[in-house]
C-alpha cells in the first residue's frame, strides 16, 4: 500500500529537496551509479538527510511506479526550531515539559507516546534527524491525529539536546533500568525533559552520563521490560500526578 507521505524518481526527490521540503527518509537502491543519482546522493548528504541503501525488492514493496532507484517519505509535518520552542514556554510561565526520543525505531511506538504526550500536556517532542522512527501514514494514524498537535523538533544528536535543555534550566531524567531509584523518587513539579530510549537499546550509554536523573519503573513480574509508548505513558502520567 503506496503512502501518500511518498514521492519517487531521482529528479522528483531532487526537486523536493532542493525547494525545501520536509523530507525525512530516502530509501536509495544499492548498487545503483550515474550522474543524476551521483547528484542526489550530494545533494541529501549535504543535507544530513537520513538514507538507507536498499535492494530494489524493497523499493518495489514501498511503490509500483517507476522509481529509478530512489523513494522518499515526505513528513506530513513541518518540524519547530527546538531552541525557539524552548524560548516560548519558558516565558510563556508554563512548567516545561518535553520528551527524548533517543532513536526510537518503530512508528506505531512513536505514534502512541504523541497521543500520550498530548493527552498529558507535553510542550514538544525532540527526536533525531538521523535513525529513528519517520512521521508517516502509520504515526498519523497510530497517534489520532496528535501529531499536528504536538510540537516535534529534529536535532542532530540528542546528547545536544540534553545539554541545551540543562543550560535552559529544564532537568533531563532518564527512563532506565540501570539505576536503583524509580520515577516514584522524582519531582516532575519543576522544568523536566524525560528521555526515552530505543526498543532494543534503551538509551545511549553516553546520554545517560549527562543526564540530572535515571529513573526506572518498579517490575514485579518475571518480564524485564515494557514497551516503550506504555513506559512512556507510566512516566509521563506520573509527571501529570505532581504537578495537578
Amino acid at each position: 500500500m503506496e503512502d501518500q507521505t511518498q514521492i519517487f524518481g531521482l529528479r522528483a526527490i531532487i526537486e523536493a529537496v532542493t525547494s525545501g521540503k520536509t523530507i525525512d527518509k530516502v530509501f536509495l537502491q544499492k548498487g545503483l551509479h550515474g550522474e543524476l543519482f551521483n547528484q542526489l546522493e550530494s545533494l541529501i548528504r549535504a543535507e544530513g538527510i537520513n538514507t538507507s541503501y536498499v535492494p530494489v525488492e524493497k523499493l518495489n514493496r514501498l511503490t509500483k511506479k517507476n522509481h529509478q532507484g530512489a523513494v522518499a517519505q515526505i513528513s506530513p509535518v513541518e518540524f519547530h526550531d527546538m531552541e525557539t520552542l524552548i524560548l516560548q514556554i519558558v516565558e510563556s510561565g508554563e512548567t516545561p515539559l518535553f520528551l527524548l526520543l533517543d532513536q526510537l525505531s518503530d512508528v506505531r511506538n512513536f505514534g502512541a507516546i504523541i497521543r500520550t504526550a498530548e493527552c498529558t500536556g507535553v510542550h514538544g517532542i525532540i527526536i533525531q534527524k538521523k535513525g529513528g522512527a519517520p512521521v508517516n501514514g502509520d504515526t498519523i494514524k497510530t497517534s489520532a491525529g496528535a501529531v499536528f498537535k504536538v510540537p516535534i523538533c529534529k536535532v542532530d544528536h540528542i546528547k545536544d539536546a540534553v545539554f541545551y535543555m540543562q543550560a535552559s534550566g529544564i532537568k533531563v531524567v532518564a527512563a532506565t533500568e540501570k539505576t536503583n531509584q524509580t520515577l516514584y523518587d522524582v519531582s516532575f513539579k519543576e522544568p523536566t525533559a524525560i528521555v526515552m530510549g530505543s526498543e532494543g537499546r534503551g538509551i545511549n550509554p553516553s546520554i545517560l552520563k549527562v543526564v540530572d536523573h535515571k529513573a526506572k519503573l518498579p517490575l514485579l513480574g518475571e518480564i524485564e521490560s515494557l514497551n516503550v509508548s506504555v513506559a512512556c505513558g507510566a512516566f509521563l502520567y506520573e509527571a501529570v500526578r505532581q504537578r495537578l
